[in-house]
């Protein structure tokens, strides 16, 4: 089966996404197909990397964990059944601090820090989406790193409400309350790039 055999207007389900074989890497959000981007520019992978060093070095000896994408994070809404489920996101990073979320096939369930790092080929539609559904589906935070613009915008949710939107540039500090303790300097991940 290839991705072009697919109806882009129909909606489909984890239980469908679970048959697929082809080769592009694709995203369901309510039951719609996204096409992710083919592999990731040498900034986007520099970036990623540095956050999941920092933050993983951060999180050795406590109980959250941080997963780099590919990795299938599940959002139910009603039936944790693979039929029921209608938005399978790969979020650049996650970090999960609910051992029972974690399963072999990713995460069931909301992670609580969600980062997403642009590329040329996100969309404000899938943008717009993505944040909804985030906080909709009870992430608590959700990191926005924008490479052209070198800077990290992040938004806190509280019970499926936007709290605060944060827009942090070089000279500024990332912190979290999810992460008490956790500080990296904007500029430091854009160093050389």
């Amino acid at each position: 089966m290839e991705l072009a055999d697919l109806d882009l207007n129909s909606t489909y389900t984890y239980a469908d996404y679970l048959k697929w074989t082809f080769k592009e890497r694709v995203e369901l959000i309510k039951g719609k197909i996204f096409e992710m981007s083919p592999a990731p520019s040498s900034n986007h992978q520099r970036l990623s990397s540095r956050l999941h060093i920092a933050i993983g070095k951060f999180l050795e000896g406590k109980p959250c964990e941080i997963f780099s994408a590919p990795f299938d994070v599940r959002l139910p809404r009603k039936s944790k059944d693979d039929k029921d489920i209608f938005t399978v996101l790969q979020p650049d990073i996650c970090i999960i601090c609910d051992p029972s979320k974690i399963e072999e096939r990713g995460c069931l369930g909301a992670p609580d820090i969600v980062v997403e790092i642009l590329s040329p080929a996100n969309n404000k539609k899938e943008l717009k989406y993505k944040k909804e559904i985030y906080q909709e589906s009870g992430v608590k935070e959700y990191w926005i790193v924008d490479v052209r613009e070198k800077a990290v915008q992040i938004y806190v949710f509280s019970n499926q409400a936007e709290v605060s939107s944060t827009y942090l540039y070089p000279e500024n500090k990332i912190t979290s309350s999810i992460l008490p303790g956790f500080s990296l300097d904007v500029g430091v991940l854009y160093t050389n790039l």
